[in-house]
């Protein structure tokens, strides 16, 4: 069975406490490791005087007859005067008496000689050095003591070796080194406890939030009021709030489309049902029934087909940042296919445009200008003048459509943007006004129908669009277009 994406993903805890403990442990580590090595260190720097003074004690048995290179040297140590050096009987001591020469005088013969060098600064106030050698299959610690030798008879250099095995300078740096480890796997142990307390302290808010949310409704997308979060969540609610806002405004334009197509689509059907029985019963004749059959079915085509593009406004409206289009190019382009229609009721139309770019999609212009279009088109009256401009204001783009009907009053020109608020319901479907509103709002623009006055009189009527040019147009003007009239 899978596993929900929630238990596959990263924990927070998990993510602090490698983020912390690794490092932490890694330079436990190597501190150990340093600590492990320095004690090592000071252990054989305190039991080297050890070492030095057993050979201090070796020399003060020594005898000589002879001078220099003649001399024989003598030693009576007994094996007991160095047992006194020995630690709790845990290490074992050797040494070795020899001449300059490597000549063996006394002690243990097998105790490799010496063949070293006394360092420049010897750590002690004597001609003494130290090293690790093995001896008898283990690892001793040896010090060297050149001492001079005199009595009354003679005078000689001798060379003194006393090894020690590392049992207890190594027992005591491995008790340490555990001592130190206890302590900082406490101390990790310690971090990691604080860690998971301090993460499962700052997460308390967020897994509130996520409660109250589980805690809502079906269908509640209200803001939501979390005023004690800390700080660091409010980007977090700011977005969040901004995502359910977009989530209510498209679900109450999904209610809203739903009810209206229902409710608007019944009639039509209704209507052509009726229709399709009368035709049926024979009450008219074939010919003036199809007839009737295909004038409501152009009607119901045309309001699904503008309840779809009314649809497809908000979809485009929820889509990222629109390219950018030359809505003169698009307007000049609509005009060339509702000139059919123009001629046909034979009226003298004139463009003009200056480019201008808008940030929209393609489909959006051209359903905002062929709206516009079509809907002078029919209520201009046959014969007269029918105008476009299109002109640069600023940062705008201003379209202006103007006709020569009878205008409208003042009361109806403020609901003709609402959806099914139609001038003449025989003619239209009420929709046309409303998607151009809907687009012209997804832009960021503005749109009105004012009546064209001359002389006090009504002279015609004038639609408005006021749409934001591209941030790119508004810096750098765009090559002029052919401006005609068809």
């Amino acid at each position: 069975m899978t596993k929900p994406a929630a238990s596959r993903a990263p924990s927070l805890r998990r993510r602090l406490l490698l983020g912390i403990l690794l490092p932490v442990a890694v330079f436990i580590g190597f501190n150990t490791f340093s600590l492990y090595r320095q004690t090592l260190a000071s252990l054989n720097t305190a039991y080297d005087r050890t070492l030095l003074a057993s050979a201090k004690t070796i020399s003060e048995q020594l005898d000589v007859s002879g001078y220099d290179d003649a001399a024989q040297l003598r030693a009576t140590v007994p094996y007991s005067a160095l047992e006194a050096f020995e630690t709790d009987n845990q290490s074992r001591m050797f040494y070795r008496v020899s001449t300059l020469q490597g000549e063996m005088v006394s002690g243990f013969a097998e105790l490799p000689a010496w063949h070293g060098h006394i360092p420049d600064r010897p750590p002690y106030a004597a001609l003494v050095d130290f090293y690790d050698d093995r001896f008898r299959g283990q690892n001793v610690r040896v010090a060297v003591l050149l001492q001079p030798v005199a009595s009354a008879t003679g005078r000689g250099m001798a060379v003194i070796q006393v090894a020690e095995t590392l049992e207890v300078r190594e027992g005591l740096a491995l008790q340490i080194l555990w001592n130190t480890l206890a302590r900082q796997t406490l101390l990790i142990a310690v971090i990691a406890l604080t860690v998971v307390i301090v993460v499962q302290r700052a997460t308390r808010p967020v897994r509130q939030l996520s409660q109250q949310l589980q805690a809502r409704a079906d269908g509640d997308l209200s803001p939501i009021a979390a005023t004690e979060a800390l700080r660091e969540l409010h980007p977090l609610i700011d977005s969040t709030n901004q995502v359910m806002q977009r989530l209510h405004h498209l679900l109450q334009h999904q209610k809203r489309f739903v009810r209206d197509t229902s409710h608007q689509l019944r009639t039509p059907l209704a209507v052509l049902k009726t229709q399709v029985q009368s035709a049926l019963r024979g009450d008219l004749a074939p010919r003036e029934a199809l007839l009737e059959i295909s004038h409501t079915v152009d009607r119901a085509t045309q309001l699904a087909n503008q309840m779809l593009a009314l649809a497809k406004v908000e979809q485009l409206r929820q889509q990222s940042t629109p390219p950018t289009t030359r809505f003169d190019d698009i307007l000049r382009a609509v005009a060339l296919e509702l000139s059919p229609l123009i001629a046909q009721r034979n009226l003298d139309f004139g463009i003009h445009t200056e480019p201008a770019a808008v940030a929209a999609h393609e489909w959006m212009l051209r359903e905002l200008g062929r709206n516009l279009l079509h809907n002078a088109i029919r209520h201009a009256p046959e014969g007269s003048e029918l105008a476009v401009d299109l002109h640069l204001d600023q940062e705008q783009a201003v379209l202006t459509i103007r006709d020569q009907g009878k205008g409208i009053d003042a009361e109806l020109a403020a609901r003709l943007f609402q959806p099914f608020s139609a001038g003449d319901v025989r003619t239209g479907s009420g929709l046309g006004l409303a998607i151009c509103h809907e687009i012209v709002q997804a832009l960021g623009g503005s749109i009105a129908l004012t009546n064209h006055m001359v002389a006090d009189q009504v002279a015609g009527l004038d639609a408005c669009v006021l749409l934001p040019l591209a941030p790119a147009a508004q810096a750098a003007p765009l090559p002029a277009t052919a401006q005609s009239s068809p």
